[in-house]
């Protein structure tokens, strides 16, 4: 079988793929993996081959009017109330209005014509059974309608986009034939036609034949899909255990990772660090250069890093404080370890909720954030031993689910489903279905 992941260009969106795509590999299927070339030495880090498909959106930088534009789109998108805690449920016209921004600046700019042609033309050479698309890309959505192939979506976050799109559609439906509008139909209709699909528009498009969720199911929002459940394996990309982590820690260890989002919310990491250091605890922050250099005077109870394996530092961790990054959100589930997320938009508050919500950490909104409610709330996840109970449970939620490899024979077998009913896949993925584990002579 014949197998193409896709991803958008950044380590963040593609490393959750990364153990699903070895899983396959190493059960003797072909793998391709497609993304724009700047993650072309991200993927063949990983031992997986790279397809560099073009990409003509450029530096936003350099757009002028349009880059603004999208800018401001982007913060609308963000700033989007996908929790619903609003006074009132979304209406149609809020929704409506997301859609018409989403499709254009999000999902229309990062899987333009270029890029989508691009890798249809590699689909069409290549012919893969199978496209597995992040939950952005869904260039190899239309990949895989243009083509005939199988197609799932992997998500490895809070599906907030197709909630709030499904909600989109049944508000839609009771409006007036006249008032009705769907951009992302529109949009997706319209490509698959410039491309000469013969199958055109369908739902599935935007949410795959099936969904692959890669997050605890006590984590996930219910809605109505056929899912795959694949158990989370944390990947932290190329990385090498210091000296000082051989040893445990003499107090409760915390560590402190925000990314990239420290300085797009605002938050001043030196006070929150200088906050955090009046705790009973070891405190160990992944800072860039200028802020350690801004913080040297900080207590010894302070360690600061440029970069440290989560998957290696947390089963050392009594708790910690991120943004909501999927990858730190799901190793701290793995490793049972309670969470502190700071809300700043997009998923990131659906995550704190829900975590809230089953006793395993605390969601605080970045508008509240201060050093002392931080040191606060870390004090509480440290010594309230209900967080470590609620993060325990969900561990062992985590560790029910079944791992890439115990996944394969069923993707398999739903490849197989899919080419029965389209007639499109090969006669020996077909025949996969049959033996339960006999694999085509490509590999």
């Amino acid at each position: 079988m014949r197998v193409l992941f896709t991803s958008l260009a950044h380590h963040t969106h593609y490393y959750p793929v990364v153990p699903l795509a070895w899983a396959l590999r190493t059960a003797g299927h072909e793998v391709r993996v497609a993304s724009q070339p700047e993650l072309t030495d991200v993927i063949t880090g990983t031992g997986l081959t790279a397809v560099p498909v073009e990409w003509s959106l450029g530096d936003i930088e350099d757009l002028g009017l349009l880059g603004r534009l999208h800018d401001e789109a982007s913060a609308h998108v963000q700033g989007f109330d996908y929790a619903a805690a609003g006074e009132r449920p979304w209406t149609y016209e809020q929704l409506l209005a997301l859609e018409n921004i989403m499709v254009p600046t999000l999902y229309g700019a990062l899987n333009n014509d270029t890029m989508v042609d691009s890798l249809v033309d590699f689909a069409r050479s290549w012919q893969p059974d199978l496209v597995v698309w992040e939950t952005f890309t869904l260039a190899g959505a239309i990949a895989a309608r243009a083509t005939g192939a199988a197609h799932c979506r992997l998500v490895s976050g809070p599906d907030i986009s197709v909630r709030a799109r499904q909600e989109f559609l049944r508000l839609a439906a009771e409006q007036e034939p006249e008032h009705r509008e769907d951009p992302t139909a529109e949009w997706l209709e319209r490509t698959l036609a410039r491309l000469g699909s013969r199958a055109g528009f369908e739902e599935e498009v935007v949410t795959g034949q099936w969904t692959v969720n890669t997050t605890p199911p006590s984590t996930q929002l219910d809605l109505k899909l056929p899912t795959v459940q694949v158990r989370h394996v944390a990947y932290n990309g190329p990385a090498v255990v210091p000296d000082w982590l051989r040893v445990a820690p003499e107090r409760s260890r915390v560590c402190v990772t925000l990314g990239s989002s420290a300085a797009d919310v605002g938050v001043d990491m030196v006070q929150l660090l200088t906050g955090l250091a009046e705790l009973d605890a070891e405190i160990v922050a992944t800072v860039d250069e200028a802020t350690r250099e801004a913080a040297a005077g900080l207590p010894d109870n302070v360690r600061l890093v440029d970069f440290v394996p989560l998957n290696d530092l947390l089963p050392t961790c009594a708790a910690v404080v991120h943004h909501g990054g999927v990858g730190t959100k799901a190793t701290a589930e793995l490793h049972g370890v309670p969470q502190l997320i700071l809300a700043f938009g997009w998923d990131t508050e659906v995550m704190g909720r829900g975590l809230e919500d089953i006793g395993a950490g605390i969601c605080v909104p970045s508008a509240e954030l201060r050093p002392d409610v931080l040191r606060e709330q870390v004090r509480r996840l440290i010594t309230e031993p209900a967080f470590a109970l609620g993060a325990h449970r969900l561990k062992e939620d985590t560790l029910a689910v079944p791992s890439p490899n115990e996944v394969v024979p069923v993707l398999e077998r739903l490849v197989a489903e899919h080419s029965d009913e389209t007639g499109t896949v090969r006669t020996d993925a077909r025949a996969d279905h049959g033996t339960g584990g006999r694999r085509d002579d490509r590999g």
